[in-house]
């Protein structure tokens, strides 16, 4: 029926966002982000070079 044609569109509209939302909210959250300053951080230990040209 063409008369339903536009409800169609709107909830295929409406599905499409919703699920572009939830993806990108599950990938906002999935990420942890450690500021380089905290105390969770591994120190690295780093040797001097002293180069004698």
């Amino acid at each position: 029926m063409p008369q339903m044609a536009p409800l169609s569109w709107l909830t295929l509209f409406i599905m499409f966002s919703m699920t572009l939302i939830l993806f990108n909210i599950i990938n906002y959250y999935s990420f942890e982000f450690s500021p380089p300053g905290s105390s969770q951080t591994t120190t690295t230990s780093t040797q001097a070079l002293n180069w004698q040209w």
